[in-house]
């Protein structure tokens, strides 16, 4: 998310400080200095060879297990440049609703951010401070683009595409991608798709949680024909939201992130959960983002309204909770009991580290949250910390 202002913002009044465009310049700067030292040559029209930018090792040389984030972002500076004239930010329920402490607030963190979510080189250390080896780097949410026509949001997306698969190119040793797919248009989603797993090598996509408003399974959207492929090709869907999208009662205290969030991730899982699309594809990975949203924990609810009301029981033959059980959730709960009756609800193996990085509402100690879970076997804890994505992400030595 970059918030309000778009890379080329230079308003005295938003108080950068900088401005994005020259953030955007020395990211670049710093990735291409980070990229002098690898021997790994993007090709001329992908800018990836696809194998040799996802092969990684499992173990270092101590025999000791990688540590893996599921959770977090890159945001393209040229894509950022290219589009800063569609003002995305006028389509962001994150912006729309949030008053303008909010606002002025997330402007204002983009001075230390800026570097971090554009470049690799702080992002490297920072991985290093963390004790992360491995980072699966998804979009920045900013950079969805469902808004715009379905030809210009493919586009989009394939620009988006190529500069994460070129920055795992660059460090095959530290990264993984994955990618992102034009929802506005279900064909040309199954289209990019294809290209990110088989052309690119992407370990999988990050999906918002609706599409312009619409849930992921409106009938005008035609998204079946999008999680059938994904089921075909047995893909990772990392599900992220963007915001509440009728937050009108979320603009005070960052409501739209603190409660928009969890609630969208909510409305979205029960959706694909009561209107039969886990059922139908079953080889589908679906990551919830956020520690899974209030539904991780408050899925008895639902199992209880359909097992005495009809109009809950359209479509399912099996309780809600038997298919929420398929889905993999990441340690994003900031408290260590939370953590822990995730992993005794749906067990540690589909528990991922994550950290958000690098927004002011993620993990910057991931690594201690799971320590901090009370009686936690280490096998648990080094399933959770990175062999469960090693073996969901297909990272192999």
């Amino acid at each position: 998310m970059f918030y309000t202002c778009a890379a080329s913002c230079s308003d005295p009044d938003h108080d950068h400080g900088f401005s994005l465009a020259s953030s955007a310049k020395t990211a670049k700067a710093a990735t291409a200095k980070a990229a002098k030292s690898s021997s790994t040559k993007t090709a001329a029209t992908t800018g990836v060879k696809s194998k040799s930018a996802t092969a990684h090792i499992v173990k270092d040389r101590r025999g000791k297990s990688k540590v893996v984030d599921i959770h977090c972002h890159y945001l393209n500076p040229e894509v950022n440049k290219k589009t800063a004239h569609l003002n995305a930010a006028q389509y962001d329920p994150t912006v729309i609703f949030a008053n303008d402490l909010t606002n002025q607030t997330n402007v204002k963190q983009m001075k230390t951010r800026a570097p971090k979510l554009m470049g690799i080189e702080e992002r490297i250390q920072d991985m290093d401070r963390m004790g992360v080896d491995i980072q699966a780097v998804c979009p920045a949410p900013y950079h969805y683009f469902y808004f715009t026509e379905p030809k210009l949001g493919a586009e989009l997306a394939r620009d988006v595409n190529h500069g994460i698969a070129e920055l795992v190119a660059k460090h095959p040793d530290r990264f993984v991608g994955l990618g992102s797919v034009p929802l506005q248009n279900a064909e040309l989603a199954v289209k990019e798709l294809e290209y990110c797993v088989k052309k690119l090598g992407m370990r999988g996509v990050e999906i918002c949680t609706n599409v312009n408003g619409m849930n992921l399974t409106d009938p005008r959207l035609g998204l079946e024909k999008f999680f059938a492929k994904a089921n075909e090709l047995g893909t990772v869907i990392f599900m992220h939201p963007l915001g509440y999208t009728q937050g009108e009662r979320l603009t005070n205290h960052y409501f739209n992130n603190v409660i928009g969030n969890p609630l969208e991730t909510t409305v979205a899982v029960s959706h694909l959960i009561l209107d039969g699309v886990v059922a139908r594809n079953p080889k589908i990975k679906f990551i919830a983002a956020h520690g899974g949203g209030y539904i991780a924990h408050y899925w008895a609810r639902m199992d209880h309204a359909w097992q005495a009301r009809p109009d809950v029981r359209t479509v399912i033959k099996k309780k809600p909770s038997s298919y929420l059980e398929k889905f993999y959730f990441d340690t994003i709960t900031f408290d260590p009991r939370m953590l822990k009756n995730l992993i005794d609800r749906y067990g540690a193996e589909h528990v991922l580290l994550g950290t958000d990085y690098p927004y002011d509402m993620g993990m910057d100690d991931p690594l201690g949250l799971i320590a901090s879970v009370k009686g936690l076997p280490a096998t648990q804890r080094r399933m959770i910390e990175g062999l469960n994505a090693m073996k969901l992400l297909k990272i192999k030595a």
